[in-house]
């Protein structure tokens, strides 16, 4: 995994002057999506087209789990194709992305100062929970990429906290950006239709996030298993929700969300995105 880091000498990344950047969360659902034509495909292009440029990403995607936390540290970052029995041109597609492993560094003084030490993975690449939504969200891929990976020890309300060490990278010009999907239920999936109906439970957790969103009950938002059955149902397993509390935390708590995109595929894989912080 890497070497820690915590409390080291890595100087702040600057940015440009202006206010701090807004924090988003991204779906990135079937990795056919990376592909350009899809719907949301296009909304990606469209979003990314109005957004502030910054000096640097910094993303958390459901798609690296590690037992502590690590952050890729090299300097070009390799394109991961982590799934299986997709179209051949979905395997040619590369994101060459730079990396920077200032921001890296920086990364682990604020997490390790904060109590989280984190590891510098000089080899790690990038998965396509990043790559996917990246190339359509900056096509030229000319923004150095860090990608934080999801601390498999650590309980979702923690990572509020880990959110909230990684704030001050916001006032230097890094975006933040979660990757998943806010209703994740492949086993419910009707895959060969991507506009099949959404079921009752998938449509009320959807909802359930949304409102909870925007009260800004981070606290009801770390315990999703407690929302009632459709909790359960929509995510099996917590990878594809847990950077939703990574963004919450790291965006301020007066922050109010929107939501650019509001969708369903395959019935059961929640589309919903999130912006907190853009005015």
């Amino acid at each position: 995994m890497g070497r820690p880091v915590g409390g080291g000498e890595a100087e702040p990344v600057t940015g440009s002057a202006g206010r701090a950047l807004p924090v988003l969360f991204t779906a990135h659902g079937n990795p056919l999506n990376a592909l350009p034509g899809t719907p949301f495909g296009r909304f990606l292009g469209e979003w990314g087209r109005t957004l502030p440029r910054p000096t640097a990403v910094l993303c958390v995607s459901a798609h690296w789990e590690t037992p502590g936390l690590a952050v890729t540290a090299g300097e070009l970052p390799p394109t991961l194709h982590d799934f299986w029995g997709f179209p051949e041109e979905l395997y040619r597609l590369r994101y060459p992305a730079p990396g920077t492993p200032a921001l890296a560094a920086r990364v682990g003084q604020l997490l390790g100062g904060a109590g989280f030490p984190c590891g510098l993975d000089a080899s790690r690449g990038f998965d396509h929970g990043a790559w996917a939504p990246l190339r359509h969200l900056f096509p030229e891929a000319d923004v150095p990429v860090v990608q934080l990976s999801l601390p498999e020890d650590l309980p979702l309300a923690s990572l509020l906290d880990v959110g909230a060490a990684l704030a001050p990278l916001r006032a230097e010009g890094v975006l933040l950006l979660g990757s998943g999907n806010l209703v994740h239920n492949l086993a419910l999936a009707d895959f060969p239709h991507r506009e099949a109906p959404v079921p009752e439970w998938a449509g009320a957790f959807d909802a359930w996030v949304r409102d909870r969103l925007l009260a800004r009950d981070s606290a009801a938002l770390a315990a999703p298993w407690e929302a009632g059955p459709s909790g359960r149902l929509a995510h099996p397993t917590l990878e594809h929700y847990a950077p939703l509390l990574v963004c919450c935390g790291a965006a301020d708590g007066a922050a109010e969300a929107v939501f650019p995109y509001e969708a369903f595929e395959h019935g059961t894989v929640g589309m919903r995105c999130v912006a907190m912080g853009l005015t």
